[in-house]
């Protein structure tokens, strides 16, 4: 796979996740719904709900991520390569929760459901894919993925803070309110599972395939 073919993988996948973003902010300043909320707050409060979501802060750093590769798909650098696997493990962590627990709670239509799709579904398989096929590897290993599970920590717990104070979580199975704080510290034991599993898959994987695009080094 030459460098100039990953470009143009790169260039799709930040493409598609930046207008999953703008189209969703979007519908957020408008006032739709957004998952259960069927009386939308003031609009200040909306837009902080919208950074809060998981989903959002994934889709934004493979926005940010295959951005960057679109430049220059040999990037390389310590910071680079923990924002790189923290967004594969975290778009891919959207797509499975979202599947196996959120989609049976949903009822979109219109641009709602499109926006839910591209963020939720799309864009987790594009990321997931172009990672697969340009790469580039390779980039991670043990201590990166350690410094970039520091991100789903900070949020998980920021979240349940800010959820306690506020009466307002980002997703249901975090609401203590729904079963209870043990059917909370049972779906944060799985999601945390969940991370440190695709975290060391990645980090495997990485090592294993083969370096792309043509000419990247170990």
């Amino acid at each position: 796979m030459t460098a100039t073919r990953a470009r143009q993988v790169h260039v799709v996948v930040a493409v598609v996740a930046w207008i999953a973003l703008l189209l969703q902010l979007a519908l957020v300043v408008k006032g739709t719904v957004i998952l259960d909320e069927t009386d939308p707050p003031a609009l200040p409060l909306r837009l902080a709900r919208y950074f809060a979501y998981f989903t959002i802060q994934s889709n934004i750093l493979v926005a940010v991520t295959s951005s960057l590769l679109a430049r220059d798909p040999e990037r390389d650098g310590r910071g680079f390569r923990v924002a790189r696997l923290a967004a594969l493990v975290g778009i891919t962590v959207t797509g499975l929760v979202h599947f196996f627990l959120l989609r049976p709670l949903l009822d979109l239509d219109g641009a709602d459901w499109v926006a839910d799709k591209l963020l939720h579904m799309v864009v987790p398989v594009l990321a997931v894919a172009a990672w697969a096929l340009v790469g580039p590897r390779p980039r991670a290993d043990l201590r990166v993925a350690a410094y970039a599970l520091v991100w789903p920590v900070v949020w998980l717990v920021l979240t349940l803070i800010v959820g306690r104070l506020s009466g307002w979580v980002p997703y249901p199975f975090l609401d203590p309110d729904e079963g209870g704080w043990g059917a909370v510290g049972i779906a944060c034991a799985g999601i945390t599972i969940l991370f440190l599993l695709l975290f060391a898959l990645y980090a495997w994987l990485d090592r294993r395939l083969r370096p792309v695009p043509r000419g990247v080094g170990r």
